[in-house]
């Protein structure tokens, strides 16, 4: 295997990392601890419940050098990948940086007032400062805004686009640092122990680079797409919501005459033909009494008060013919 070949589900999980051990890193921030055996890829995705095409698709993002041209599977999973983010922040800002500084002290030689020794040290402390500002910023903001989308929520003020605009590589500042300790530092007896540390510092400059890569090549694309999912959704909910209300109200109008009880009916039948109360009672062998009871419930069932509209109800749902209504009421 070689950094250009794509790992697949397949392959030995420890093939790939004596194939390329930088990757290591990738495994870490999936949760994937060490002691896998012969197990495949997809076999110690399955056994620690990690989404086996992200994994993949970061995997062999970054083993192809971070190229632009990479097609990430289709089935990756934006929970997975946030989950994998945030796992690299808690590396950087709780083991890496915190590591180097104090690697930094123990290089230095601090027995004397060596200025240099306190401009790199206070370069640092502000390049770690800045490194957590800029990770506080995608915790609290990028991913509750992503942990939103993925339930279906969006928040109308905010979109990924904003992120892309103002995402800083914070791997340029550590170019500066180490950089100023290559040409500037002077030498001391602990030579070895500067090596080792300037070791890590172009270990995590590259590590910050890479993480920037994948938000912005694999991560910010898949949230867009769940931005298109969201909206669509949402635009289809609202079609839906305007359509019910017509629906409804088309399968009221079949519905109302049979809402109504066949002595409604008839009632409504001699409304429109002009007969008074009393008339009513007499023609159907009722008291004034019930008819009025009758009319008030025919109302109230139909919300119609008037006895023109009531008119018009009858003769659309044929309960009378237009010969038989008397105009004149």
């Amino acid at each position: 295997m070689s950094k250009k070949h794509l790992y697949t589900s397949t392959d030995k999980m420890s093939d790939i990392i004596c194939d390329n051990y930088s990757l290591l890193q990738v495994m870490s921030r999936f949760d994937l601890p060490l002691g896998f055996g012969d197990c495949s890829v997809e076999e110690v995705c399955h056994t620690h419940q990690v989404d086996c095409p992200t994994f993949l698709s970061v995997l062999n993002f970054i083993n192809r050098g971070h190229s632009r041209n990479f097609i990430p599977s289709e089935d990756i999973s934006v929970q997975s990948l946030m989950d994998y983010l945030k796992n690299a922040h808690h590396y950087f800002l709780d083991f890496q940086l915190p590591n180097i500084r104090r690697k930094l002290l123990e290089a230095f030689d601090c027995s004397s007032d060596n200025e240099v020794t306190f401009l790199i040290l206070k370069f640092f402390d502000v390049f770690v400062q800045e490194v957590r500002k800029h990770m506080h910023y995608e915790d609290k903001y990028v991913f509750s805004y992503v942990a939103h989308l993925l339930q279906g929520e969006k928040d109308e003020a905010y979109c990924i686009d904003k992120f892309v605009r103002h995402h800083d590589h914070m791997d340029e500042k550590l170019a500066e640092l180490k950089n100023s300790i290559v040409k500037y530092y002077p030498a001391n007896k602990n030579a070895y122990l500067m090596n080792a540390v300037l070791f890590d510092i172009f270990l995590c400059e590259q590590d910050l680079a890479s993480h920037a890569k994948v938000e912005e090549y694999l991560f910010v694309p898949a949230v867009l797409r769940l931005e298109e999912e969201v909206e669509k959704h949402r635009l289809t909910q609202t079609e839906k919501q305007k359509e019910v209300p017509t629906t409804t109200t088309e399968a009221n109008k079949q519905d109302e005459a049979t809402d109504l009880s066949q002595r409604e009916k008839e009632i409504i039948t001699c409304i429109v033909k002009g007969m008074s109360n009393k008339e009513i009672a007499e023609h159907l062998y009722i008291s004034i009494h019930t008819v009025i009871t009758h009319r008030k419930n025919i109302a109230r069932k139909l919300q119609i008060h008037s006895p023109t509209l009531l008119t018009v109800y009858a003769i659309v749902n044929k309960l009378v013919d237009v010969s038989e209504v008397k105009l004149s009421i």
